[in-house]
Order: C-alpha cells, then sequence, then structure tokens
C-alpha cells in the first residue's frame, strides 16, 4: 500500500458494535491520540472490564522531555481518546493513575451510548505546523474551547491578542535559542524526523516531513538540508510567523506537577485538540517556553500563574490540512497480544 493508503486505513472511524467484549477498536481510537514527536510512547493491555495505558520508556525523549512530563501527558491523550469512543459504544469510563506501575487504569461499565462531537473529530485531528489564516475566532468558540480543556487541577489561557502573541512569540524564540545550541536535542530531534514516505512507511512514528511542509526526500538528502535550515533564526523567523498567523494560543498549566497530574493535562488537551477540529480549527505545539527550564520559570512569571507550572503551548486557527502522521502496528502497542482479548464485561 502507498502512503496515502496507509492513512486512509488508520485514520478512520472503526466498527464499534462489539465493544461490550472486545476492546480492539477503542485502542484502535486511542493511538490516533497526540503525541511528542508522536513517539506513541505507549503500550496497552487489555483485562476483563479495563483498560491498562503503561508508559513505554523505551521511546523517551530525555533530550526535550528530561523529567518525561510530555511522555504522560501523551498517556492523557490516548485515554481521552479511548473514553470518547467507549461512550459512543455505550460504556462509561473511570480514568485513574496507578501510582504503583506509572500506568493510566481506564475502567468501564455499561452506560448509555452518547456519541460526542469530540469522538466525531478523532480521525481528523492533526498537528498542522503550518500558516493559518489569521482569522477571528468568535467568543462562543472561545468559551466553547475553554470549557473542554479544563480539568481537575488544570486550568487553560487563551491569548487572541496581537501584543500578546507577540510575547509568547518572543519565548518561544529565546526557547529555540537555547534547545538549539544543544547538540543533543539536535540529535534527538533529527531521529524522530522521517523525510520520504517509505521512512515514515517503516517506522510508524515520528515527524513526517510532508507534514510539516517539508519535500519528500531521502533521508540523507534530507539530514543535509537540514543541517543548513535548522538554525534558530530560521526557526525564529517561521515560528513567529506561524504564531502571528493564529487565531490564539492556548497555555495550560497545572497546580501541582507530578505524572497524575500530567496525565490529567494530557487528557484536558486532548479535549481541546477535539473541541478545534470539531470547529474547523487546526493546532500545533510551539512548546519551548515550557520546555526549558529556566525559562519555563520566566514563561510562568509572566502569565501570572504564581507557582503552577506552564504544561503546553497549543496555538490554534483556520489552516490547510496536511497529510497525516502514521501509528504503529496494533501488536507492537498491545501487551500480550496473543492471548484472547474476547470477555464479558464485569459490570462494577
Amino acid at each position: 500500500m502507498g502512503y496515502q493508503d496507509v492513512v486512509s486505513k488508520t485514520w478512520r472511524h472503526y466498527d464499534l458494535k462489539d465493544v461490550a467484549y472486545d476492546y480492539t477498536n477503542l485502542i484502535r481510537y486511542a493511538i490516533l491520540a497526540a503525541s511528542s514527536h508522536n513517539t506513541q510512547p505507549w503500550k496497552f493491555k487489555i483485562e476483563p472490564g479495563l483498560i491498562w495505558i503503561f508508559p513505554d520508556l523505551t521511546r523517551r525523549c530525555p533530550a526535550v522531555d528530561p523529567d518525561d512530563h510530555h511522555l504522560y501527558v501523551s498517556l492523557g491523550c490516548a485515554a481521552t481518546n479511548l473514553t470518547e469512543a467507549a461512550a459512543a459504544a455505550g460504556l462509561q469510563s473511570r480514568v485513574s493513575f496507578d501510582e504503583a506501575t506509572s500506568a493510566v487504569k481506564v475502567k468501564f461499565e455499561e452506560g448509555p451510548i452518547v456519541r460526542s462531537q469530540l469522538f466525531d473529530a478523532i480521525p481528523n485531528r492533526q498537528c498542522s505546523r503550518m500558516l493559518y489564516d489569521g482569522s477571528r475566532i468568535t467568543t462562543q468558540e472561545l468559551q466553547q474551547l475553554k470549557r473542554v480543556a479544563t480539568g481537575n487541577g488544570v486550568s487553560v489561557l487563551l491569548f487572541t491578542k496581537q501584543d500578546q502573541k507577540e510575547t509568547i512569540a518572543n519565548f518561544v524564540a529565546k526557547g529555540n535559542i537555547g534547545q538549539m545550541s544543544d547538540a543533543g536535542w539536535i540529535k534527538e530531534l533529527k531521529s524522530w524526523i522521517r523525510f520520504s514516505e517509505s521512512h515514515a512507511m517503516a517506522t510508524g512514528d515520528g515527524l513526517y516531513g510532508r507534514s510539516m511542509g517539508s519535500p519528500d526526500v531521502p533521508k540523507i538528502i534530507g539530514d543535509l538540508i537540514l543541517h543548513f535550515v535548522l538554525t534558530p533564526q530560521s526557526q525564529n523567523k517561521k515560528d513567529k510567523r506561524h504564531i502571528l498567523s493564529s487565531s490564539g494560543i492556548a497555555v495550560f498549566f497545572s497546580d501541582v506537577s507530578n505524572k497524575a497530574q500530567w496525565v490529567e493535562v494530557g487528557q484536558c488537551y486532548e479535549r481541546f485538540a477535539l473541541q478545534a477540529t470539531a470547529l474547523g480549527f487546526q493546532t500545533a505545539f510551539c512548546n519551548p517556553p515550557v520546555e526549558v527550564s529556566d525559562l519555563r520559570a520566566q514563561f510562568a512569571n509572566w502569565l501570572r500563574i504564581g507557582e503552577c507550572r506552564p504544561d503546553l503551548v497549543v496555538r490554534f486557527g483556520r489552516g490547510p490540512e496536511m497529510p497525516h502522521s502514521l501509528r504503529r502496528p496494533f501488536k507492537d502497542v498491545v501487551l500480550d497480544e496473543t492471548s484472547p482479548h474476547r470477555f464479558l464485561i464485569l459490570l462494577a
């Protein structure tokens, strides 16, 4: 199959009629969630009446994410897709964090069928790292985004004024300078870039070049091009144009900073991204202000959030749809794949 054939097979709605005794397709929705660098750092385990989402620490990004913050945010994103799909299949979900295993536990029981806008948006959500059209967002749309983006100990600030976006672009620029001076950061980023369709299809993960507006080229040529274009100056110029073209910037922040809270952040972000998709908006991360530790404190001070940790910076607006990223094979993300997955639900 070609790249678009794989995308069409992956990014679609799945049959949920047998979910009461087969959770396979719930996981297919979960793996369509966002993850840092599209690392997909998760492993799923199916048990009677529940699904575990374990962190896959072999897919860590220690340079950009030394404390695994983004990794656990990614688990929360997967949990949101899982719960939205479960609701559409007539299952109510209870999400909890298990400290002993550092895993997310999603427990199910029978309930009404609830097919939400967020669920319908799952196959269409993507991170579009392109220019947006700068169109204004309505007060009602902002309220919808803010409502779904808040959670237990998680809040969101939405910035739509030009001077606010300018300031955030300046923070992003400072973060770019700090990160790009780190050879380990550069090496790690390059390791997750997929320059060609064949490379992306071989791995099923990573940042596909065409999804970011780059040409489809062999890896050896892509590495050479990247050596010349990946500079703080060029990246800052690009990021500023992208940020100023956005309808707004969302900044997520938390009352406390631990793995359980980061999972909650991921759930809030994924709901935000799905709601944005339902409203016809694209989203993209611009996270350097929260990834560089010294800069993160300065950013928090500008945000006036006290001791809270800023978790994510996300721009949103109307823009072009880009080629979707791929996902790893189902068998690679599910534990005990050889064991049967069919069973009757155990009511709580």
